[in-house]
């Protein structure tokens, strides 16, 4: 079994960010976990992730056992 697990920035300056490359990502593989993060935490994709194809959000600043966490419910 191969998993593909990715985190992904809902903003990138100047290029493309998370809400744009989930959707390229779930054409390629509609099975991907990806976890969304930003600093932005009023953005509706991170109030609303799933709907957009995230299996999980992560607030900016995260500490490693909220990330840990996190992976572990995108996991299983």
């Amino acid at each position: 079994m191969m998993l593909n697990l990715q985190k992904m920035d809902l903003t990138i300056p100047g290029g493309m960010g998370g809400k744009e490359a989930i959707q390229k990502l779930i054409e390629i593989d509609p099975e991907i976990k990806a976890i969304v993060s930003s600093g932005y935490s009023t953005d509706l994709v991170m109030a609303e992730y799933k709907k957009y194809g995230f299996c999980d959000v992560v607030a900016k600043p995260y500490t490693i056992e909220k990330l840990s966490s996190s992976l572990h419910r995108s996991l299983n």
